[in-house]
């Protein structure tokens, strides 16, 4: 019996009530591991349980876009190989421990991970890109599988992600999201998307309230300095929208070079307190396609994430409303949508959306908005953000037109406008390889050598929906619906007009334009070339947009 005495004390002692312990738990798996199981709120609390338990309030508000920032990271190399073995392995974004510094503030020990989806599909690692596919978020990735059967030309590969395609090296298609100018490399972290996260280390951190930062990537809609996406920011602020804050700032990494960087804030937690109400803040995943998927909230995992009031509220709000948008008839929807939707509000920001050219909005690839639900008046407001791809259409783009990636003055594909103004065909970039399923935009020029890949167009042989022509954009049936409805035109339309003056005929983008390129020149890592020809390119097409729209009847009221 000398094996017993190997076994510790308390455990021979208390061997039958363990034992039992051991069988009820066996017993619980064999009957319930084929039972699903359904989260309930038990709570319907108007408060969140965010606990904040140190706020560093710095040296000078980060957000203060008339001045430039700085800031600098270290980390172990060990650590970033590691993150990248897991994005290139798995498609996984996670979190590795750095130092930072903002604006002369020492912070240890915060929490940096990649930033995007489409966007990372231009990632190099010595000198290759990846070309497989993976869940959301990975390089050339599918997400998720099944909903969709052969609609759409899908064949068995069910629902794809709203961000899949091939990564290529040297820029050209990355996903539907935009096209890149120049590929991102990954020895070069410096030039990188990021989120940084104060509190993945340190719980209840904060720095001047904010949980988290994103840094934003170069070579989008914007070229090198995303310029389009800090007017756009500032063009909404002053128009008393809500968006995110955003400045300019130095951005070193390790024993890197110095270059310059927009941050903006994540609209995270803290972002609910713009609202004057007490809500609930949601956010659409780029996997999202807003039909009706049932009454269990698992099934809309893909779709939405609740970002406050995590335990006293839940997603049924937004279930009820995807359900309704997707079953009212025509007159139910005239009449009822007010009961659900700020209309006033949506007006303003599907009218927003065309003005500034966003072909990524919440019908775009990337389902960029928010939804706040009101817990006061019970209705929803539709929530802008990621502007990387404003001001990336075409300039003679009509206020009921939808948009598509193609036109603006920096793009990979695009028709545009030539040096009369007369319209232009779309061309390729040399080396473009589309991915399954892509549908070329009227006027398509295809490069030397281009082999359409299977799929290249749909076996209905239309566009894509949404009218973006194929290009990822898989429309949205709100958005859709709102702007096909008679009895909403007038107040769109008037919507439409106002903004119009409000940023194009009283010359506010123009100037925002000069006030942003003013406080970039003064950021350590400027590059002042880039910088010149990013500005004039924009207020180009600025320009071109406000002389387009000033004759259109929508503005003159005819």
């Amino acid at each position: 019996m000398r094996w017993k005495r190997r076994i510790p004390i308390r455990i021979r002692h208390y061997w039958k009530f363990l034992a039992g312990c051991l069988a009820f738990v066996l017993v619980l798996t064999v009957t319930l591991s084929t039972v699903r199981i359904r989260p309930y709120v038990t709570s319907t609390s108007d408060t969140g349980g965010d606990v904040v338990t140190q706020n560093i309030l710095g040296t000078v508000d980060l957000f203060d876009e008339t001045v430039a920032h700085s800031i600098e990271l270290v980390f172990r190399d060990a650590d970033y190989e590691r993150m990248l073995d897991a994005f290139y392995d798995e498609g996984d974004k996670e979190y590795i421990e750095a130092d930072l510094v903002i604006d002369g503030t020492t912070i240890p020990s915060v929490g940096i991970r990649l930033k995007g989806n489409s966007t990372l599909r231009s990632l190099s690692r010595n000198g290759e890109t990846p070309q497989r596919s993976g869940g959301q978020g990975g390089p050339g990735g599918q997400g998720r599988q099944g909903q969709q059967g052969e609609q759409g030309g899908q064949g068995q590969q069910g629902r794809q992600g709203q961000q899949g395609g091939q990564g290529q090296q040297g820029g050209g298609w990355i996903g539907g999201g935009g096209f890149a100018q120049s590929s991102l490399k990954a020895e070069e972290p410096e030039t990188l998307p990021w989120l940084i996260r104060f509190d993945e280390y340190v719980d209840g951190r904060r720095y001047q309230d904010h949980r988290e930062i994103a840094v934003r990537v170069a070579g989008m809609g914007g070229g090198s300095t995303v310029l389009n996406e800090a007017v756009t920011l500032d063009l909404l602020a002053a128009a008393g929208e809500v968006s995110q804050e955003y400045a300019y700032t130095s951005f070193t990494v390790n024993d890197r070079p110095t270059t310059a960087r927009l941050v903006i804030e994540h609209p995270d937690e803290n972002f609910a307190d713009d609202f004057d109400s007490s809500g609930v803040l949601y956010k659409s995943l780029a996997t999202g396609q807003f039909t009706d998927q049932g009454d269990d909230p698992i099934d809309y995992a893909d779709d939405f994430k609740q970002i406050t009031m995590k335990g006293s509220q839940d997603l049924q709000p937004v279930i009820d409303l995807i359900k309704w948008v997707n079953t009212a008839s025509d007159e139910e929807f005239d009449e009822q949508l007010a009961d659900r939707v700020d209309v006033e509000s949506f007006a303003r920001y599907a009218a927003w959306q065309n003005l500034l050219l966003n072909f990524d909005d919440m019908s775009g690839p990337g389902r960029n908005y928010y939804l706040w639900y009101d817990l006061g008046t019970k209705k929803f407001t539709v929530i802008g953000w990621d502007y990387n791809l404003t001001f990336s259409g075409s300039a003679t783009q009509g206020p009921h037109e939808q948009g598509r990636l193609g036109g603006g003055f920096r793009g990979g594909m695009r028709g545009g406008t030539d040096a009369t103004g007369e319209q232009t065909d779309a061309e390729a970039p040399e080396g473009f390889t589309p991915p399954e399923g892509f549908t070329p935009p009227e006027g398509f020029t295809p490069p030397e050598g281009f082999t359409p890949p299977e799929g290249f167009t749909r076996p209905d042989g239309e566009a894509g929906p949404g009218g973006n022509g194929g290009f990822g954009g898989s429309g949205h049936k709100l958005k859709e619906r709102f702007l096909a409805s008679e009895k909403f035109k007038q107040v769109y339309e008037a919507a439409y007009r106002s903004l119009y003056q409000q940023v194009y005929a009283d010359g506010a983008a123009l100037a925002t334009v000069d006030a942003v390129t003013e406080v970039l020149a003064t950021v350590d890592g400027y590059d002042e070339s880039a910088a010149t020809s990013d500005a004039e390119n924009l207020r180009t097409l600025i320009q071109q947009r406000t002389e387009s729209l000033a004759t259109n009847e929508v503005i003159t009221g005819s």
